[in-house]
């Protein structure tokens, strides 16, 4: 699943890039300092497989991934052709989703207009996304995650934006929590992606490794086993399912056998997100 960053030129978008991928996409006061765009897989945080991976201490921890994709700017008329209008419609039609970008610091922004702007590009080349809106705000935005911003405040009550210093989180990485007390803005926009795609995770634990996996919600038992290996679905037996919550309340994967919260699920089981699954195949 691709999920494209997008806005006006010098909205910070490629500064969110960066903080998000740490990739290092370029990042220059000129209009159109991304032309190709810059691909970053990104890990979603999920305090469940950090919690396995301390109870088993396994050989490799793996968690969801989404990757993002930072598409060039664009301006009035990019579906005639002006600016980079061309690229840039061919980059967003290869996404699933959009992260949009809008200024909400320095001299006179205009949020509504730049949302405007975009989303009328958009619907002359007939594409129709999910969409996230983000409000780039000032770093003394972060502390009150922007009550004090008109800017701000007025995209996130007509659009649900989610708010981000970009600057900052990109300058201070995983020391943003340390240093602001807040949580990072990027953890809140990368689990908000991953439910705009309508996707889940399930979970395989155990001391060789903790990984969680991408399934679409409403995935049966069958297809998620066929995330693993294409044997696990063809070969299916049957899937041995505990719930996260159940893990944790009991302590031990055999005390809640033990409590009857291990279920026996055959291949139509509708996996739910959380779940620890051992499949049971033969081939």
């Amino acid at each position: 699943m691709k999920i494209g960053i997008v806005g006006l030129p010098n909205v910070g978008k490629s500064t969110l890039f960066n903080a998000i991928t740490n990739a290092g996409a370029e990042v220059a006061d000129y209009p159109f300092c991304t032309i190709e765009p810059n691909i970053g897989m990104v890990a979603v945080p999920d305090g469940r497989v950090d919690f396995l991976a301390k109870f088993y201490t396994p050989k490799s921890v793996i968690h969801s991934t989404i990757k993002f994709v930072d598409i060039a700017g664009l301006v009035k008329n990019a579906h005639n052709g002006e600016g980079l209008g061309n690229k840039f419609l061919s980059h967003i039609r290869e996404v699933d989703a959009v992260i949009h970008v809008v200024r909400c610091f320095g001299d006179n922004p205009n949020p509504e207009d730049d949302i405007d702007t975009i989303n009328l590009e958009l619907q002359y080349a007939n594409i129709d996304k999910p969409m996230i809106y983000v409000g780039n705000y000032r770093e003394e935005d972060i502390k009150n995650d922007g009550t004090d911003n008109p800017y701000f405040q007025f995209i996130k009550d007509k659009y649900g934006a989610i708010g981000i210093c970009g600057n900052a989180e990109d300058a201070f990485g995983l020391e943003f929590v340390e240093i602001y007390g807040v949580e990072r803005g990027l953890d809140r926009l990368i689990k908000r992606s991953f439910d705009l795609l309508g996707l889940i995770c399930y979970l395989t634990a155990g001391k060789d490794e903790v990984r969680s996996w991408t399934i679409r919600n409403g995935d049966t038992a069958v297809i998620a086993a066929g995330k693993i290996h294409t044997d696990f679905a063809r070969g299916f037996i049957k899937a041995e399912v505990l719930s996260y919550e159940d893990f944790v309340k009991y302590g031990t994967e055999q005390k809640a056998k033990e409590a009857g919260k291990v279920r026996q699920e055959g291949k139509d089981y509708v996996v739910k997100d959380g779940d620890i699954i051992h499949f049971k195949f033969n081939v």
